[in-house]
């Protein structure tokens, strides 16, 4: 009997050892092949077809391993946690799948792959939500959820597979070392990035993502998220930099004009561009006769812009700080990442010289942070959606007009000589919402019919705009106070998936932005400005000004004294005039993708400049307070406790 017994035990024995091995070996290979199926989802949501992911995959081996590596350690940090196998599976495939979608969107409308900061933008991220409601979005959405879907429908019959609670302590543990490491790029991460042949193009996000595949793309941005201090930087180098720049302020001081300080009025509206710039395009009326108008008779130029299609908050930064983005990782967004503290801007120089401060914009005050942004600023007072009382509106947006008519009541309510930065949202993108009826402005040209009907839309909401700044300047021509409007856009539209309708109209010659020209790049990031006033300003063609150098600019051209930091900017925009991230123009309007050497040392004092300022010690802050000066080289402004109550209804 005990042998039988004994004879009976031994199989169960077995059969539970060889269980157990089963499920181990279930695990493993589960652990070594969804990595490698999730890499090819995500890049082939990228790359659009089976042809172009495996040319990348077999093309870059190495790299498509190491994204393998990657995503794996992401499954099994998952897994550690859910601790079933198909439910990790499920969320590993949703999360990274959207991830991808996201980020494929994200470069189909405006030019960008998902950056980890993206992550951060709350609810701003909403914001894309109608612009990926069409039938591929959606198809491509319902193929992710219903694979999903699937899954867990499978997990309700599979075994759990559930590993050991040291095994998922052990595996979530290394897996978070290890992506942190890969995040941070520590000595030996780097040692095995250069063995796969991984280079980062910091320069060109789309081609780093393309060349190097999302989740290494993605992983690699982790370490951007801090701004590095310049090699140069510290506080000699910026005490021996004051010393010039103190007298280029005071050489600026000595310049300024007299006298009475008009009302300054900055206008930056959506998207606003000229759509009759367009070849081989033709529109039944002039849809910017006011512009046209000025920049015949008045100061005008082009902006470069950092931006294309979207990022409205990294123009504002440029032009109300004087800073530039070309000095911060790509795809970053200062309003939501770096401004915690007061930052020297337009608003606080303005203040100081004696004048209210009032930021205006037509749509949530929340968004890109504003709120928080325009009182580290130094603005007395901010209207926003929010606060305007019956507003009028163009489509789902509140209209220029509106925006128009806040400025006149906000000047006329104002003793003191105002400066105002107004943005609107009338003309936000999508353009494929035909918001405007069948009114309005009809187009000629090679242009498929979807392609029409979004330039069709545009150009009425550009033609509104213009009629906008026309009902400013009638009105400050009838006033007594002397004005200066500054009237410009953010970026170029986003029209249309790959760019479609400028390269159905011949103004680029693909939709593949890394394929650009250096020209090509300098149009589509170009953005017409214009300067009327009621004084006698000298009009000034300018072929080209980076968003950053504009304040500085405008000092110059209205005779007020520039800080320290903006005197250093006017000085340099003669040498670089145009300043981006893979584009730089010199004093030759010569194009080139990186700064040329006649210029470099400048450049390199800007960057030193703007990180004392945001990041560093403010070592130029300290000297300008030991001579008695303050950031804006005026006196000390009082602390304002008031800014809260200035969120108030429309005056």
């Amino acid at each position: 009997m005990r042998r039988s017994l004994a004879t009976k035990g031994q199989p169960k024995s077995s059969r539970s050892k060889l269980a157990r091995a089963g499920r181990n070996g279930v695990i493993l290979t589960a652990l070594l092949i969804v990595p490698v199926l999730l890499v090819f989802g995500m890049e082939f949501i990228q790359r659009g077809t089976w042809e172009s992911t495996w040319d990348w995959i077999s093309g870059n081996r190495a790299v498509f391993l190491l994204n393998s590596v990657l995503t794996f350690l992401v499954f099994s940090l998952l897994y550690s946690l859910i601790g079933s196998l198909l439910p990790a599976v499920g969320v590993s495939t949703l999360l990274l799948m959207l991830v991808s979608m996201i980020s494929y969107f994200k470069q189909k409308l405006i030019g960008e792959p998902f950056f980890p900061w993206d992550i951060f933008l709350n609810k701003e991220s909403m914001n894309i939500l109608p612009l990926v409601t069409n039938r591929e979005a959606l198809s491509r959405l319902g193929a992710v959820f219903g694979i999903v879907l699937l899954i867990f429908v499978l997990a309700r019959w599979a075994p759990r597979l559930r590993p050991r609670p040291v095994t998922r302590l052990v595996l979530s543990l290394v897996s978070l070392f290890l992506l942190h490491s890969f995040g941070v790029q520590s000595p030996w991460t780097l040692k095995v990035l250069n063995a796969a042949g991984a280079n980062e193009i910091v320069w060109n996000q789309g081609e780093n993502y393309g060349t190097n595949g999302l989740s290494l793309a993605f992983t690699m941005n982790v370490k951007n998220t801090i701004v590095p201090k310049p090699p140069g930087y510290s506080e000699v180098s910026i005490a021996a930099m004051s010393e010039n720049l103190h007298e280029l302020a005071g050489a600026s001081k000595a310049n300024a004009a007299s006298g009475v300080k008009p009302n300054v009025v900055f206008i930056m509206n959506e998207a606003f561009w000229d759509p009759t710039l367009l070849p081989g395009v033709t529109f039944s009326e002039d849809p910017l006769p006011t512009v046209h108008r000025l920049q015949r008779e008045s100061t005008s130029g082009y902006l470069l812009s950092p931006q294309f299609g979207g990022g409205t908050s990294n123009v504002e930064f440029e032009v109300l700080t004087g800073q530039s983005m070309s000095f911060l990782p790509a795809g970053s967004v200062p309003y939501q990442q770096y401004i915690s503290k007061p930052i020297a801007s337009m608003a606080s120089y303005f203040k100081e010289q004696g004048y209210r401060s009032a930021a205006i914009h037509s749509y949530e005050g929340w968004f890109w942070n504003r709120e928080q942004v325009y009182k580290h600023m130094g603005f007395d007072s901010f209207l926003s959606k929010e606060g305007m009382v019956n507003p009028e509106y163009k489509g789902a947006f509140i209209s220029d007009d509106e925006v128009s008519r806040s400025i006149i009541k906000e000047v006329e309510a104002n003793e003191e000589p105002t400066f105002i930065y107004a943005v609107t949202m009338q003309n936000h993108g999508p353009y494929d919402d035909n918001r405007y009826g069948d009114a309005g402005i009809s187009i000629e040209g090679s242009l498929s019919g979807d392609a029409r009907n979004v330039l069709q839309t545009y150009a009425h909401g550009v033609r509104d705009a213009d009629r906008s700044l026309q009902l400013l300047i009638d009105s400050f021509r009838k006033s007594k106070e002397p004005t200066v409007i500054v009237f410009y856009g953010d970026h170029l539209p986003m029209m249309g998936y790959d760019y479609d309708v400028y390269v159905q109209s011949d103004f680029i010659h693909t939709g593949r932005a890394d394929q650009w020209s250096l020209e090509e790049q300098k149009r589509m990031h170009s953005v017409p400005f214009v300067v009327w006033s009621n004084t006698d300003l000298p009009k000034e063609e300018v072929p080209v000004l980076s968003n950053s150098f504009l304040s500085a600019y405008m000092l110059e051209r209205l005779g007020l004294p520039m800080p320290a930091a903006w005197a250093f900017n006017a000085e340099l925009s003669k040498k670089t005039p145009g300043l981006l991230r893979s584009l730089v123009v010199d004093s030759s309007q010569g194009l080139h993708t990186r700064v040329p050497p006649s210029a470099a040392e400048d450049v390199e004092k800007y960057r030193e400049l703007q990180y004392d300022e945001m990041f560093g010690k403010q070592y130029l802050a300290k000297y300008m307070a030991s001579h008695g000066l303050t950031r804006n080289d005026g006196p000390a402004p009082a602390e304002d406790s008031a800014y809260a109550a200035s969120r108030r209804t429309a005056p």
